[in-house]
């Protein structure tokens, strides 16, 4: 009899959906079990983040030749170009659609974080990480620029062998793990209960968000295609099981595996795509500032609060620096730029608790939105780079068995 082979993104999907059926009628005991998986999981997982970038972005530089320096710089130019265009094409959009669906002088009530409602583990293990992710991507810059203009491999070597262990860490511990993580995430959120009132609220705001969002990425894959010459509808379709993960994970960084998996399915050199997709899991937050400044547009507008093109327009080019700050884990986003929503925007606790409760309600889909777009920014950056004569099929292929096994399983 022939086993049957469920891609990842049949996985996801298959997660999502049981963990919003289970969450309907499992009892508190037995979910908490799933909860504490999830922590000890999620506690691995952010252990482990700085150690995948240290592990991929370095050799990935150090491989790159003396050009490394350029192309750090081209990669965090579009990068930022695209969060700050998210910006700005949010604002226009929102600025023309609110004022007729959204009612004027709303009194706000401070809304409770859905987090706090959550089920808590039995237990917790603490697995605090060696650095922080901004610690582990300069560190990774500043030794990948020096090896790559260094005479000796004894270093660049060991590096090497690093690299290998960290992507048997990806293709034997992260990814099969994954659709459970999903699971367990999904099934505590509808067991609180407190994610559906929250979007049942906003319905309307999300709803424009979601939109605006494939907007977004049909924007930035057409310009990736008609720069690549290749069809934007499959380059984005390729790009799809990154985008279910996300969806699960809520964490940029927790989809790197993936989502490099796929970008090299989508044509990106492997060296590219090595170096911008950690990269960008940190410095690409197109979805998360779309939905930055949609929720605090709605919220103002709702409140009676004045909306002005001045006010925002700083917010959003600061909002697009601060994103890089931002740590790819859930909820990252909102956290870093809650210092400008009440510096530049008056945001006071209540409306700063109900951007929380709102953002982390659907943090899902600017997840989603922003791994999906780094598949386009590695496109840009790959064909800025150059092609060499020989395409990648020489190239040896550090996710070999994930690009075959996920890579090529979940477009299938």
């Amino acid at each position: 009899m022939k086993k049957i082979k469920i891609s990842l993104l049949g996985k996801v999907v298959i997660a999502i959906a049981a963990g919003i059926l289970f969450g309907q009628f499992l009892p508190a005991s037995i979910v908490r079990i799933f909860v504490t998986f999830n922590s000890l999981f999620g506690n691995f997982l952010s252990f482990s983040i700085p150690l995948i970038i240290l592990g991929l972005v370095t050799p990935a530089i150090g491989e790159l030749g003396k050009g490394a320096g350029k192309l750090l710089a081209i990669t965090a130019l579009l990068a930022y170009g695209s969060t700050i265009f998210s910006g700005f094409f949010t604002f226009f959009s929102c600025d023309a659609i609110f004022p007729s669906i959204l009612p004027p002088n709303t009194e706000l009530a401070a809304v409770e974080n859905p987090g706090d409602f959550m089920l808590t583990p039995y237990f917790e293990v603490a697995m605090p990480p060696l650095m922080d992710v901004m610690t582990a991507l300069l560190l990774s810059f500043t030794i990948g620029l020096g090896l790559s203009y260094i005479e000796g491999t004894v270093l660049k070597d060991g590096f090497t062998d690093f690299k290998e262990i960290i992507t048997m860490l990806i293709e034997v511990v992260i990814i099969p793990l994954l659709p459970l993580h999903i699971f367990g995430i999904f099934l505590n959120m509808t067991v609180s209960g407190q994610v559906a009132g929250i979007i049942a609220m906003f319905l309307k705001v999300i709803l424009v968000i979601f939109v605006l969002h494939v907007l977004l990425l049909l924007i930035q894959f057409s310009l990736a295609g008609s720069v690549s010459h290749k069809n934007p509808l499959r380059l984005l379709r390729n790009m799809l099981p990154a985008y279910a993960t996300a969806l699960g994970t809520q964490s940029s960084a927790a989809t790197i595996p993936v989502t490099l998996a796929q970008a090299i399915k989508n044509g990106v050199r492997q060296n590219i795509a090595i170096f911008v997709i950690p990269l960008c899991a940190t410095i690409h937050l197109a979805g998360s500032t779309m939905k930055i400044v949609a929720c605090a547009m709605a919220i103002l507008f709702m409140s009676g609060e004045p909306v002005t093109l001045t006010a925002f327009a700083g917010f959003i080019l600061m909002l697009g620096i601060t994103m890089v700050a931002a740590p790819g884990v859930p909820g990252g986003a909102i956290m870093a730029a809650l210092g400008l929503l009440q510096s530049m925007l008056g945001f006071n606790e209540t409306l700063q608790a109900l951007m929380i409760a709102l953002y982390i309600a659907m943090d899902s889909f600017g997840t989603a939105c922003n791994v999906t777009g780094d598949g386009a920014i590695a496109i840009l950056v790959d064909k800025i780079a150059g092609k060499p004569a020989q395409e990648t099929a020489e190239q040896p292929d550090i996710l070999s068995s994930q690009n075959q096994s996920v890579s090529g399983r979940c477009n299938g």
